[in-house]
């Protein structure tokens, strides 16, 4: 029977040879959760963490489509494990997957420049200043649509102040773009941007993200960069990030 496991690492070998964040965090336990077709020999199991579900061990339907059941914004980004998970997605009863291909970034900190960082950090429009997220600033995030990803996966703002970092640019004392952490490992964040649509392409995204990074790197943090989009992937890059390798992944809606 599928359940959520209160020891994630009994599930830790079927998602063996993965570095991503997001599934590190839920075997440790500090972000998201594991769930398993049983408990105390699971033979598969998924990692879900905010629209995230992450595959492992032997394609099971029944479990895929109750990872994709919790979602509560009607939308799952699943990554398959294998060819095969890739088919039992694509064969999901009353839900429709769409293929999309995200792209990761090499995961090496001393490739950063932080003097470029410094540099993209300050290039900002008059009137905009950066600033950390503290608890008015996170719930500011928190109450507009377009920002909410800032700091939903880290609610109450306790538990971001205990797990998260972030930066949001200030324009007129208005929230308008934002980085910060979407999940969080022990040693590493994922890191989730976004600006308010009127104010893009004017530079506040990359330096937001810029100032981000450096906060990252000053606590021992590995700042991830995982893109979604090749918009997001060139940005990575005027950060520093150089590319590793595309991957498969499916946009999973309905029920």
């Amino acid at each position: 029977m599928n359940a959520v496991l209160s020891d994630p690492v009994r599930a830790a070998s079927l998602f063996s040879g993965r570095d991503d964040v997001s599934v590190r965090a839920c075997l440790e336990g500090t972000m998201g959760a594991i769930m398993a077709n049983d408990a105390d020999r699971p033979t598969s199991a998924v990692a879900m963490v905010g629209d995230f579900v992450f595959t492992g061990g032997e394609p099971d339907p029944a479990l895929l489509e109750a990872a994709c059941s919790r979602s509560t914004s009607g939308l799952s980004i699943v990554v398959p494990q294998d060819a095969a998970w890739s088919r039992l997605i694509e064969r999901m009863p009353g839900r429709r997957a769409e293929p999309h291909t995200r792209y990761a970034t090499s995961k090496d900190p001393d490739e950063f420049d932080r003097m470029h960082l410094h540099r993209l950090a300050s290039a900002l429009p008059a009137g905009v200043a950066l600033r950390a997220i503290d608890e008015p600033l996170w719930h500011a995030c928190l109450d507009q649509d377009w920002s909410r990803d800032l700091v939903a996966q880290l609610d109450p703002y306790p538990r971001f102040a205990e797990l998260g970092v972030g930066v949001i640019a200030l324009e007129s004392g208005v929230v308008v773009s934002g980085a910060s952490t979407y999940v969080r490992c022990a040693d590493a964040i994922e890191i989730e941007v976004d600006t308010r649509p009127d104010r893009r392409r004017h530079g506040l995204a990359r330096a937001c993200s810029a100032a981000l990074m450096l906060a990252c790197l000053d606590r021992d943090l590995y700042p991830n960069w995982d893109a979604h989009t090749p918009a997001s992937l060139a940005l990575a890059g005027q950060l520093g990030y150089r590319p590793d390798h595309a991957y498969d992944a499916y946009l999973v809606t309905g029920a």
